[in-house]
């Protein structure tokens, strides 16, 4: 039997799933360097250190190193044991998670499943205020229920049967849990450190975590050290001592520091010079495309962008080839649709104008604005984080609306902390976006589009889609839920709520002798115990 059948049969008879633990493989005759440190650049300034309320890439960086969840993601991207060794599902709504004994927190206190109980439930505390706490809480019992304040959290779906194994019950059959579990927002935490200290919590000398590194330092604006934990279950398979991540958002600039030796890990190359790169830096490119989308949201409820007219129009002018091809230039696929390749729960569904010619689109386009009212020499705000990366594919689609539309657009620059805060209160009309999978299922896409989603910055709502994704859930038939999730894919897209761009691939730059770097880890999730520094 194959892996998937295997598990699938175990799941079926109710037995346990035990899994190897993993840690940064070193192939036999690699010589180690006896310096083990990294420097990698992150791509912004996190705006948390809390893994509750982590939401971009850039902080759950971090926090998958300070913290570990229930399961967690290898190098490759595969699920391997976290803090739980095992699970199994007793039933279609049950899972039970057998905690690991030798488990501990940074000051030397065990992982309990008490500590995932309070984990879970303060993440879908509304006082916690995640913005993914509906988002994963509705594959919890009563989780989205808790999220919304309509019940207590004491009523989710989580409970210790002893001290070392975890109940979770779901409101449906949810197949792929233990994926979701990897992510650090639902993972157990050191409740008497949060209790004591109270926001100040995340600070270097007061954070207790449960990951493979600790928080030495966090220079605001500048840089985030962490050294390796001690204490840490598999510490003595974790290679890297110290870690230090950069905050730089210039891509250029990255890229100096990467060819002077102080950044050994370009976050993201800039647009435009992923072949020169390959030329110049032939043994230290990497690219690999990725579970992920680059979008751009509409702010539906705004005036200007109430008509789907509109927004199907500006969508359509777009050429997506010239945009992958000549401007972000790095391996990058167009995309049409929400759902990208290699994503597991729906079929990939494209816009039926997507082959169209381009004149056939600009023709088509400007019927569509002409009938909505809009005239030409209308202006609309676009707003995106600072980055050379994203103002070269804003002035890209600048000029596509103002040449093919008459469209004119004011582009509007800020620091991604701010841009989130932006997206969160609707206070844009357009707005670049972008995701990278959670989890390896449809409804982690859907989750940007749902009525009620707290990933939704576009404030569109398909009821008639909800109720179809509802019956999706409900099902325990694959092949019924997969045919029902892509019903509600092709229904929500033809709202359009956002603009599909490119499928993500992230080329950078990594040092040749950084070990333990795979090109198979779609979700481009590096914990940096994965991690080691060759000989060189």
């Amino acid at each position: 039997m194959n892996n998937n059948i295997a598990r699938l049969a175990a799941l079926a008879l109710g037995i346990a799933l035990v899994f190897p633990a993993a840690a940064a493989v070193v192939p036999p005759g690699t010589q180690l360097h006896p310096t083990q440190t990294l420097i990698r650049n992150n791509g912004s300034e996190p705006e948390t250190l809390d893994p509750a309320v982590a939401e971009s890439v850039g902080a759950n960086n971090i926090t998958r190193d300070l913290f570990e969840g229930l399961t967690a993601n290898d190098g490759d991207g595969k699920i391997v044991p976290g803090v739980a060794e095992s699970w199994k599902q007793t039933n279609s709504l049950t899972w039970v998670f057998k905690l690991r004994q030798d488990a501990k927190w940074s000051n030397g206190d065990p992982v309990t499943a008490q500590d995932c109980v309070y984990g879970i439930r303060r993440f879908l505390d509304p006082k916690t205020a995640s913005t993914y706490s509906a988002t994963y809480g509705v594959f919890i019992l009563n989780g989205k229920e808790a999220a919304t304040g309509k019940k207590p959290v004491t009523e989710v779906g989580v409970k210790a049967l002893d001290k070392y194994t975890l109940e979770i019950k779901t409101p449906f059959p949810v197949a792929f849990l233990p994926s979701l579990m990897s992510n650090n927002n639902l993972g157990p935490i050191h409740q008497a450190s949060v209790e004591k200290l109270g926001r100040e919590w995340t600070k270097p000398g007061n954070m207790v975590s449960n990951g493979a590194f600790t928080l030495k330092e966090w220079q605001v604006n500048s840089r985030v050290v962490i050294e390796k934990n001690p204490h840490y279950w598999d510490a003595k398979n974790v290679q890297l001592t110290r870690v230090t991540y950069l905050g730089v958002e210039d891509g250029n600039a990255d890229v100096k520091l990467f060819e002077s030796g102080q950044n050994e890990m370009v976050y993201q190359l800039p647009p435009g010079t992923y072949e020169e790169a390959k030329k110049k830096f032939p043994q230290d490119v990497r690219n690999a495309p990725m579970l992920g989308i680059r979008y751009y949201s509409y702010q539906t409820q705004n005036p200007a962008f109430k008509d789907v007219r509109v927004r199907k129009a500006l969508s359509m002018v777009l050429d997506r080839d010239i945009l992958s091809q000549r401007i972000t230039a790095d391996g990058q696929t167009p995309a049409y649709g929400l759902i990208v390749k290699g994503m597991e729960g729906a079929d990939m569904v494209e816009y039926d104008w997507a082959k169209w010619p381009m004149a056939k689109k600009v023709e088509e386009a400007k019927k569509l604005l002409a009938e909505a009212g809009v005239k030409p020499g209308t202006k609309y705000t676009f707003s995106y984080n600072t980055s050379e990366y994203h103002k070269k594919m804003a002035i890209f689609a600048q000029s596509e609306w103002k040449t093919k539309l008459g469209v004119a657009i004011e582009l509007e620059a800020m620091e991604f902390k701010v841009l989130l805060k932006k997206r969160h209160d609707g206070a844009f009309q357009m707005a670049r976006n972008g995701f990278i999978a959670d989890y390896n299922d449809a409804t982690n896409f859907l989750a940007l589009v749902r009525c009620d989603s707290d990933q939704n910055n576009n404030f569109n709502c398909n009821r008639k889609a909800e109720e179809i994704i509802h019956q999706a859930e409900q099902s325990d038939d694959p092949g019924k839920r997969k045919a029902l999730l892509t019903q509600a894919t092709r229904m929500i897209m033809e709202d359009y709520p956002i603009i599909p761009l490119v499928q993500y691939s992230l080329p950078r730059l990594v040092k040749s002798y950084v070990g333990g770097y795979s090109l198979r880890n779609a979700q481009d999730r590096f914990r940096s115990k994965d991690l080691y520094i060759i000989k060189h």
